[in-house]
Parts: C-alpha cells; sequence; structure tokens
C-alpha cells in the first residue's frame, strides 16, 4: 500500500500516483464505490455495452482478420520483467522529458480521432483530463485526513502528460488546445495533397500550442476492417466528427468552391473532409522535406516527427533527413494484416540506430507492464490509446480520468514493487526475452 507519509512524497517531482490505489480501496468506508475495473477485458465489455454498434465496430475493429493487433500483444507476453529486490524504491520518481518538455511519466494519449463517436463532446473531455493531470501538486481524499494527521502539500513542479490531436478530431484544434490549457500538446498530421489546407491546418495547430507535428504516415487510406465495411460505418460520411476540418479557412474556401453547404449538406461537408484526410493517394519520401520546412518556418524550429514508422530501413532514411524523432506504430493494428508487431520493430530498430533520433512508442499497450517493456527494449515515450477510448465512452471525462490515473499508479506501483527508482534504470538488463516464435498459435486476441 502507499504511504501517504512517505518521505518519497517530499522528494520526488511528481505526484506519488500510487496513492490512486489508496483512494480505490479506502471508498467503501464513505459509502462509494470505484467508477469501473479498469482490466482491459471488463473495460472493452463495459466499452461495448456503452457505445452504438457504429462506436463499438469503429473503436475496435482492426485491419483483416486481426493478426496483427494480435501479433502486438503475443509479442509482450514473450519479454519478461526481472524484479530486483532490496532497492530503495522509497525514493523513486516517474519523470522523464520529451522534447525539452519535463513530463510526470513516460506515457502520453496517443491521437485518436472522432472522439465524437465515443462521447458528444469529442475530444473536448480528453485534453481536459490531460490538462488536469498537468497541475502542479497531489490531492488527498478528505477521508484520509481523518486517518492520516500529517500530509505534505509540498509544491512539485507543474510536469505534465502529453496529449496528441488527431487531424480525424471532431473538434476545433483550437478549443481543444483552449480546453488543453498549458500543454504540452503534439498535433497530429494527416496530410491534404492540398498544401494550401496543410499550411492552415499546421498555423492553426502552432498558433494553438501545439508544440510538435507528428506525421502519420501508415493511413492515408483506411483498411480493410470487415464490420466497418458491412454496418456502412464510416461517421464523417454521415455528417458526425469533422468539426476540426469545418472549421478550417481554408477548407471552408473549398466547401464555397464546391458549393457545398455544410450546415444544409452535413454528409457531403462532412464526406468531402474527410476525402481530403484519407484520401487514398499516397506519398513519398520527396515530399517530406518540404512538410518538414512549412512546419518549422511556421512553428520556429518545434519538433516534427513521423509515426507509422516499423522498419529498420525507413528509420534510417527517417535520421537521414532530419526528423525529430520517429513513433514505432502500426496502428494498433488496424492498417496491414499480418504485419510485424510493433514491439518486435522496436527492438530491431533500436539495435540499428537508436543512439541517432528520440524514438517513441505505441500499439498494443494494455497496462503498466507494457509500458515498461517498451521503455527496456529502448522506447524514450510510450502512447496509449484504446485504454482512454474506452475510459471516455464508458463514463465520459471520468471514465478518462480513471483510466489513465488507474495507469500511471499502476506504473508507479511497478517501479516500486520490481525495484526501480527511475525511469532512466528501465534498461534492456530489466527484461528477459524468449524467443520470437512462429509456432504461436493464430487464435484471435480478446484484448
Amino acid at each position: 500500500m502507499s504511504d501517504p507519509k512517505n518521505p518519497n512524497i517530499q522528494s520526488r517531482n511528481t505526484p506519488q500516483w500510487a496513492l490512486y490505489q489508496r483512494e480505490l480501496l479506502w471508498k467503501d468506508n464513505t459509502g462509494e464505490v470505484p467508477p469501473f475495473s479498469t482490466e482491459p477485458g471488463d473495460l472493452e465489455d463495459l466499452a461495448k455495452r456503452s457505445l452504438t454498434i457504429g462506436g463499438w465496430h469503429y473503436a475496435s475493429s482492426n485491419a483483416g482478420q486481426s493478426y496483427t493487433h494480435l501479433a502486438n500483444r503475443q509479442a509482450f507476453y514473450r519479454h519478461r520483467i526481472i524484479p530486483r529486490m532490496l532497492v530503495d524504491t522509497n525514493t523513486r520518481d516517474t519523470k522523464t522529458a520529451i522534447f525539452g518538455h519535463k513530463v510526470s511519466a513516460p506515457i502520453g494519449f496517443a491521437p485518436i480521432g472522432i472522439n465524437k463517436i465515443y462521447n458528444p463532446l469529442g475530444e473536448l473531455p480528453v485534453a481536459k483530463v490531460a490538462k488536469e493531470l498537468n497541475l502542479p501538486g497531489t490531492i488527498i481524499p478528505l477521508q484520509y485526513t481523518n486517518i492520516h494527521p500529517y500530509y505534505p502539500h509540498q509544491p512539485l513542479q507543474a510536469l505534465t502528460l502529453p496529449y496528441c490531436l488527431s487531424t480525424a478530431g471532431s473538434n476545433p484544434i483550437e478549443d481543444v488546445g483552449a480546453a488543453n490549457g498549458a500543454g504540452p500538446r503534439f498535433f497530429q498530421l494527416y496530410m491534404p495533397h492540398d498544401d494550401e489546407l496543410t499550411i492552415s491546418l499546421l498555423t492553426r495547430a502552432h498558433k494553438s500550442g501545439f508544440s510538435a507535428c507528428i506525421l502519420t504516415l501508415d493511413t492515408w487510406q483506411l483498411a480493410w476492417r470487415h464490420h466497418d465495411e458491412a454496418e456502412s460505418n464510416y461517421a464523417f460520411y454521415h455528417g458526425i466528427g469533422a468539426d476540426l476540418g469545418l472549421s478550417d479557412p481554408v477548407f471552408k474556401k473549398r466547401m464555397k468552391e464546391k458549393g457545398i453547404d455544410p450546415k444544409k449538406q452535413p454528409n457531403e461537408a462532412g464526406a468531402m473532409w474527410i476525402d481530403n484526410v484519407w484520401h487514398g493517394r499516397a506519398w513519398s519520401w520527396e515530399k517530406m522535406p518540404w512538410l518538414m520546412e512549412q512546419w518549422r518556418k511556421i512553428s520556429g524550429g518545434k519538433p516534427f516527427c513521423l509515426k507509422g514508422i516499423q522498419s529498420v530501413a525507413d528509420t534510417r532514411k527517417a535520421v537521414e533527413l532530419g526528423v525529430d524523432g520517429v513513433v514505432v506504430s502500426n496502428h494498433a493494428g488496424r492498417q496491414v494484416d499480418g504485419a510485424i508487431a510493433s514491439l518486435d520493430a522496436l527492438e530491431k530498430i533500436i539495435d540499428a540506430v537508436g543512439d541517432k533520433t528520440y524514438i517513441m512508442f505505441d500499439s498494443g499497450v494494455r497496462g503498466a507492464a507494457d509500458v515498461f517493456k517498451a521503455l527496456a527494449l529502448g522506447a524514450k515515450f510510450v502512447f496509449v490509446g484504446r485504454l482512454w477510448v474506452w475510459g471516455l465512452s464508458i463514463k465520459g471525462e471520468l471514465g478518462v480520468r480513471h483510466v489513465m490515473k488507474s495507469l500511471l499508479a499502476d506504473f508507479d506501483i511497478l517501479m516500486n514493487v520490481a525495484g526501480f527508482q527511475s525511469v532512466d534504470q528501465i534498461t534492456r538488463d530489466s527484461i528477459e526475452s524468449l524467443p520470437n516464435s512462429a509456432l504461436m498459435t493464430a487464435e484471435k486476441s480478446r484484448l
């Protein structure tokens, strides 16, 4: 149990996230109950009951037969944490840094689009929770003051959890930036085949406080996802979720040129927007210098990253190009069925070029142990997506807050019981890795 009197609280720069466990376990004494179980399978079940059929299919579907999704989960399973004993984890801290920002854990909100199909308020509750997790200080529930007369209220540094907004977001960039407050926040770009529109999106993002651009490479066309096709399930084609685009001045001009009134023709307007984003027309490396130049000119030289990298060869090209970082990701198995697991890709990429650029990770993360394993294999930062989407689907802002605070508590507790005082102590020696077997059973992964 995390001790609210632990002197560690006074010395660390981040909240004692593990105290959230104590808060939840105490609730029954005050006639309260915890919000819901954060076991990943339970989250899926609860989200499925809360969402429309379309919302559930879009959130849960993967490319083809979901074999890449399965590979992601199996890859985590073959790496095992090696706990260390008699380590003074009374002194520990979860802090790290990303692009010059001091952050309170190596965990961030992955960019996920169309949040309005999960909650009517879209991205705003998520951005708001990220802002709350940025605030200095640790709040202790009132009931603890009756049983623990001493609690240190020392000020903490205003460390953060980064939030990423997708170009496919369903709120205007400016509104999401305002909801997120001090940040840091990053803008994930799906690049249109319209340079003026691209520049407009990047300009809006910079003016709204987004301090890095992350270009997603793997989703200029959606993969074949059986359930979405079977249900004609594409929110943008039904007038839902296009507000980020519909609020853009250049795109407004484009709609006017086509004679489309978004108020009278929401389906056509939504389709026109998303067909500019997931347009089915590939980009190539030749366009990247132009995009990097535009972003750096607009932002004054802020970081530019590539997301969706899965091969060593592509990572080497990215390094030669001069990007500030890459996100090793297979889009959580949603784009290429039967592809390499992101964690397996991470291992090879780190071995080849891990010291040459800032390497981040996402895809398949379901708990603190997964975050730990990605860090041990060499990632500097880990983004999570579906976990907070399930929370948003179940209980909106409260659900996102509960899921993310639970994940942070899980990570803090894992560091405590496994014997790690700081994130930089998590290295390849912290895990034992089994062989990458080709004999794994191809069965559907529930999680």
